[in-house]
């Protein structure tokens, strides 16, 4: 793990110093979304793609909204299903559009992007359902957003890629869809604040525990439901049969061993995996594309890109 900040990373922390934002725990949550959209929403979405359109897919208490991004190049695109970190409690599709856009263009996939409910207010497993049937969704119906059928991955970042290893467990368990592949970026795998990097990283990188204890006490319904493997992945009792994986994960960053662990588990269930740590960044940098655009990030989009075209063909 590197030792120091990325230059660009820590200048952007001072800058949130300076300004004296409050850590997101702090704030009430309508506060806190509003802030988390502020930081991540740029005044111009730095990535050009081909198309962008909102609409609405079925889910298992009402419409499900999605944003589907097709990427410029010509086709057919297979697509891929994102799911926005925030927390399982703050963010959406505004929050994460430059980083769908970015990612579309660098997987070349025809990127949907699922609105899922929000916690407190639709706790576990709802955000998890809704994405499920979104993606079940995709993979039936691939020619409405402009994909091909051959092929489908699903990925996110944070919360988001906790979604994604759930909505992976339950295609397995429930015998389809079939996912060919999930990218995974700084997952929360495991209700427990015990690691190392928890500790080595509670505070002072943007995402602190607190924080982390916030989130995990607004997504679950009980500390029952923390134990679930549709949770808390890390505690399948076998993780065999989910799709290849690209685990990324952050030195700076208290999930950091989170990930790292999933993709230890994978790997020795026998799922084709890699993990690749960008040990000067902190959470949550794939969003930063802009305002401020941080060169590891778009580092980071291009890896991810190239991890799932290689899976997909």
């Amino acid at each position: 793990m590197s030792s120091a900040l990325d230059p660009q990373v820590e200048a952007y922390l001072h800058e949130l110093s300076e300004r004296g934002l409050p850590p997101l725990y702090r704030l009430p949550l309508r506060e806190a979304r509003e802030t988390y959209r502020d930081l991540c929403v740029p005044d111009e979405p730095p990535d050009d793609v081909a198309a962008v359109t909102d609409r609405t897919v079925p889910g298992p208490a009402g419409e499900v909204p999605v944003r589907v991004y097709t990427p410029r190049g010509d086709g057919p695109h297979p697509p891929l299903v994102f799911f926005h970190g925030g927390g399982w409690m703050l963010g959406g599709l505004d929050t994460h559009d430059a980083l769908c856009r970015a990612l579309a263009n660098a997987a070349g996939c025809v990127v949907v992007a699922v609105g899922y409910r929000l916690a407190p207010e639709h706790r576990f497993p709802a955000p998890l359902e809704d994405c499920y049937a979104a993606t079940r969704w995709v993979a039936n119906n691939a020619e409405a957003v402009g994909a091909t059928p051959d092929a489908l991955a699903v990925a996110g970042d944070s919360a988001g890629a906790n979604l994604a290893v759930g909505v992976g467990l339950l295609a397995r368990d429930r015998d389809g869809p079939t996912i060919d592949h999930q990218a995974l970026a700084y997952p929360p795998t495991n209700y427990a604040f015990d690691t190392d990097s928890y500790e080595e990283n509670a505070q002072g990188y943007f995402l602190t525990r607190a924080d982390m204890e916030r989130f995990w006490n607004g997504y679950l319904r009980s500390d029952l439901d923390g134990g679930h493997p549709y949770a808390s992945p890390l505690r399948a009792r076998d993780p065999g049969g989910l799709p290849s994986t690209f685990v990324l994960t952050c030195g700076f960053d208290p999930l950091r061993d989170d990930g790292r662990g999933l993709a230890d588990r994978l790997s020795d269930a026998g799922v084709p995996t890699t993990h690749t740590q960008y040990g000067d960044v902190i959470h949550g940098f794939l969003t930063m594309l802009a305002d401020p655009e941080l060169d590891r990030a778009r580092e980071a989009v291009d890896e991810i890109g190239t991890a799932v075209r290689a899976e997909l063909g």
